[in-house]
């Protein structure tokens, strides 16, 4: 593993290349932000000891009735999902829900969480040592609230760094040589362990460098799907449009005021002949469709 100079160089340089994409706002952050969600989830829900992958996650989110019950995995995504979609803050309440969607109980713990958030924001430390120190903390109050633990890690870090929406980033890197001791193969590095802060920042170092990589695709995507626009004529199309610029899927069943259910699966289908979207599931029915 890389000396703690090595890691923090390599965190900064690849936040600092991150930071610029954010800041540039492009028009499918949101579907961005929600994929590496869904790759975040992935991490959680195996950390919770479920065996849930991208697939199934996605059915129990987007297949659910309208406000249903997605199950315990699915309720773990909309926790991350939750976190890419608003800006980084968190109040009592907010704190609340999280845990719920989480699995946890909450109690006379987490009193002060908010407000330790609030300190490491405001405080002097480097963002990736500000996201180690939460994640730290939380695991030291209580041992069975990791989750909790790294969801807070995202939310600090994108309270440092000025971002508007918090990046999902670091619990997909949970199982990766990242956090293992020795030469990458050794014993899982918790939060609150020695070598954690050190593993935080090579953490980072590969999420913003996985993250660019989905950006770049989804961007070539994007730029097919504003291509391919002019050459709709669905009426509605547009709001169809929107929502594959601002989530990780469209279930191909989508119906809006101006839009059937069969006017849809038609436009989706002309998108898939201009590579514009692509179909998720794998099935002949209920699909799903994103960039």
């Amino acid at each position: 593993m890389a000396s703690d100079a090595d890691a923090a160089f390599y965190a900064g340089a690849a936040l600092c290349a991150l930071d610029n994409l954010v800041r540039s706002e492009p028009a499918w952050a949101g579907s961005w932000r929600q994929r590496l969600a869904l790759k975040c989830a992935v991490a959680a829900v195996r950390l919770a000891g479920r065996t849930e992958e991208e697939a199934a996650l996605r059915d129990a989110w987007y297949l659910r009735p309208a406000s249903g019950d997605p199950g315990p995995a699915g309720s773990i995504l909309g926790a991350w999902r939750h976190l890419a979609s608003r800006p980084p803050t968190i109040d009592a309440g907010g704190l609340a829900q999280i845990t719920e969607w989480l699995g946890l109980r909450i109690d006379d713990r987490y009193d002060k969480l908010a407000e330790t958030v609030e300190e490491l924001a405001a405080g002097d430390k480097p963002a990736p040592l500000a996201a180690a120190a939460i994640a730290g903390h939380v695991v030291a109050g209580r041992g069975d609230a990791e989750l909790l633990a790294w969801w807070l890690a995202d939310l600090v870090l994108a309270r440092k760094l000025g971002w508007s929406r918090p990046v999902p980033l670091l619990v997909a890197q949970l199982y990766s040589p990242a956090f293992r001791s020795g030469d990458g193969r050794g014993k899982r590095i918790r939060p609150g362990d020695a070598a954690f802060e050190r593993a935080v920042c090579v953490a980072l170092a590969n999420g913003a460098g996985d993250g660019l990589r989905l950006a770049l695709d989804i961007a070539r995507r994007a730029e097919r799907l504003a291509a391919a626009t002019p050459k709709l004529r669905a009426k509605g199309a547009g709001e169809a449009i929107r929502r594959l610029l601002d989530d990780d899927a469209v279930p191909g069943t989508l119906s809006t005021r101006n839009l059937s259910r069969f006017a849809a699966r038609r436009l989706f289908e002309r998108l898939q002949t201009f590579e514009a979207v692509r179909e998720l599931s794998g099935r002949a029915s209920f699909r799903l469709y994103g960039l």
